[in-house]
């Protein structure tokens, strides 16, 4: 039973704490050298740290998005100063200044917490004037969302997170193989809307979620099965040197779709059929690709999923140490799917 009171959240791992922090004490930073240009007596306000915990600790939140944080807090703002503006002096003043600030959040679809705090901030200033809407909190907000959105893609993050639909990894509408086939976004709203948790998870999120326990669910059914076991055990390779008619003659002959490239027994690389569109004349060394996922023999074949995704490699090399002694290709995975599947339905 108390369990139910201990943490709720997974422990943090050392680069979200720094990405959260540092990002948070640039964000304030900046922000306060806006609002002192505007020449605002306040800097900041308080609000103004709760906004950075979701904008610099939990950016992928739909309360951390531009449109809920922004218009948030300046609808918050604008809602209690209506409220000081009509009402008489007195203890029930701030109460009514979150209720209307909370209830024009939620008409707006902007809701953002901190946007009861500065309400609640608002109610409770002597003679608060109209411009506070507009600085600090307008302008604040706007810069701490600014260098939200610079601070989180040089952390390696994606903010705003809830991007229109962009290309496939092919330039087209299509989505990413993995993401075919399931609920679409229109479904995956409806389950958020009906559970009533759109405010506190976004289509997004839920889709990769589900993509996840999807990624789970197939490996689960290769169990037992190891990447010996589907590998391609009798290789043909090249060595660095080799030319390359020699390694388009090595395609065309054989029907390959990767080669790996080898020098005393070790792994230099891979080269893949497109690499021959993408540099013609090119020798082995020049076309092969580098950095490629490797795997060990003894490698779960539900391990090997993710890596041969569309997008990413077309092929992992088995190693035994730095001796190359297989190779597991896409059309390797889905064959042996194919048979796990088979086995299970009969």
């Amino acid at each position: 039973m108390l369990a139910g009171f201990g943490p709720a959240m997974a422990r943090a791992h050392g680069v979200d704490v720094a990405r959260g922090a540092f990002g948070a004490l640039l964000g304030l930073g900046f922000a306060a050298a806006v609002v002192a240009v505007t020449g605002a007596p306040v800097w900041l306000i308080a609000p103004f740290g709760a906004s950075s915990v979701l904008l610099y600790a939990v950016p992928n939140s739909p309360l951390a998005q531009p449109w809920s944080v922004f218009w948030g807090n300046v609808l918050s703002a604008l809602a209690a100063l209506a409220v000081v503006s009509v009402l008489p002096a007195g203890v029930w003043v701030a109460p009514v200044a979150v209720a209307a600030g909370i209830a024009l959040m939620l008409v707006a679809r902007a809701l953002h917490p901190p946007g009861g705090a500065v309400a609640l901030l608002v109610a409770l200033t002597p003679h608060p004037d109209w411009h506070f809407a507009l600085t600090p909190v307008a302008s604040g907000t706007a810069a701490l969302i600014g260098a939200a959105v610079v601070w989180n893609r040089l952390v390696g993050r994606v903010y705003p997170f809830r991007q229109p639909a962009e290309p496939g990894p092919h330039g087209t509408r299509d989505p990413a193989p993995p993401q075919r086939i399931g609920l679409d976004p229109a479904q995956m709203a409806g389950i958020l809307d009906s559970y009533r948790q759109s405010a506190n998870l976004g289509v997004a999120d839920l889709a990769r979620l589900v993509g996840a326990v999807e990624d789970a669910a197939a490996a689960r059914r290769m169990e037992g099965f190891t990447a010996a076991d589907i590998m391609s055990r009798d290789l043909v390779t090249v060595g660095p040197e080799a030319g390359f008619e020699a390694v388009a003659s090595v395609f065309r002959t054989r029907g390959f779709h990767s080669l790996p490239v080898v020098a005393d027994g070790a792994l230099l690389g891979v080269i893949f059929q497109i690499d021959l569109i993408r540099a013609p004349g090119a020798n082995a060394a020049t076309l092969m690709r580098t950095a490629l996922p490797q795997a060990a023999p003894d490698t779960p074949v539900g391990v090997l999923l993710p890596m041969l995704e569309d997008g990413g490699a077309e092929a992992v090399p088995i190693m035994d140490g730095t001796a190359l002694i297989g190779i597991v290709t896409r059309t390797d995975l889905i064959s042996a799917l194919a048979r796990r599947l088979a086995r299970i339905s009969a």
